[in-house]
């Protein structure tokens, strides 16, 4: 009796699935060393922040703790040696007090200007950006090219031609010949456009348009919400441009009841050197500390809208 021909059939090599040309990445245990590159990397990108740290918070602690001495102790003593309360209530009442109370004065003047200026200037650069994102007009591309050519002119550069056509329309050593020009703000309106491509889509443009809204509206109740995070990272940009001004207000204005306080604390400053006022360096001192707390606090109020629109357009 013969055997079933499925027994003599010849057995069947298994197959194996083709293997690509990649070999496969071992998987990394946890725990495992790291390279000595990788950890030379981490230390320097350490090293550096720690560096820049210290470079900005250095000038900061001098002037705090200057601020905490007496006229006395901050020649007598080392810059970063601590002071008294006392020192501190008394320099502050005396800042506010000398001259008649200048400095007040002049923190108001800064406010105006960079406070008022720099909304103005968003709202006016927010508005032109999203034209120039949205909207089609003849010559569109050439007028922003303008606007470019705006960005890269430094600003001490236009103090001069500003000055000049000031000049002209009886604007110098007045309030309006320092605050009209913190309203043009060219990087303000580049990133406006960046903003309003990142964040306001056309379709919702078109549906607002289709409904029957106006261009006007459209951008107030529908674009410009959209774009808040980029008004206050325009806004903040410029609240600290307008504050931080001194060539502009240096070649405008004359009468001290105008000055910014960075310009007022220059006269104190050079009168502490070249006329010999010990005093007034002490003061320009204890005034630069104070100049310095708006701009941390609206910093840190407006911190997590700045954040968010500094990420505009990183993720997709």
């Amino acid at each position: 009796m013969t055997k079933s021909s499925t027994l003599d059939a010849p057995a069947l090599a298994p197959v194996t699935p083709p293997q690509s040309g990649r070999r496969p990445t071992p998987r990394r245990r946890k725990g495992a060393a790291k390279s000595p590159s990788a950890l030379l990397s981490k230390a320097g990108v350490t090293a550096m922040l720690g560096l820049a740290t210290l470079y900005t918070l250095l000038p900061l602690t001098w002037l705090l703790l200057s601020s905490t001495k007496s006229r006395e102790d901050l020649f007598g003593t080392n810059g970063f040696a601590l002071g008294d309360e006392v020192h501190l209530t008394e320099n502050l009442g005396h800042l506010f007090t000398a001259d008649d109370g200048v400095y007040l004065r002049w923190l108001i003047n800064t406010v105006l200007y960079a406070g008022v200026g720099a909304l103005l200037a968003s709202v006016f650069s927010v508005a032109a950006g999203y034209a120039f994102d949205k909207l089609t007009f003849p010559g569109k591309e050439r007028l922003f090219s303008l606007v470019l050519l705006g960005v890269m002119v430094p600003g001490t550069a236009m103090a001069i031609p500003l000055y000049l056509l000031a000049a002209k329309v009886g604007l110098v050593n007045t309030f309006w010949g320092v605050f009209i020009p913190g309203l043009v703000f060219p990087f303000g309106v580049y990133l406006a456009r960046v903003f309003s491509a990142s964040y306001v889509p056309d379709e919702v443009l078109e549906a607002a348009r289709m409904d029957g809204a106006s261009e006007f509206r459209t951008f107030c109740r529908i674009a410009f919400p959209m774009i808040a995070p980029g008004f206050v990272t325009i806004f903040l940009f410029q609240f600290t441009q307008i504050w931080n001004s001194f060539f502009l207000p240096l070649v405008m204005l004359s009468d001290q009841d105008l000055y910014p306080v960075n310009l007022g604390l220059y006269v104190w400053y050079s009168s502490a050197l070249t006329q010999g006022h010990p005093e007034d360096y002490l003061l320009a001192v204890v005034g630069s500390l104070v100049a310095v707390a708006p701009l941390i606090a609206i910093f840190l109020m407006l911190q997590r809208f700045w954040k968010s629109g500094m990420t505009a357009g990183a993720v997709k």
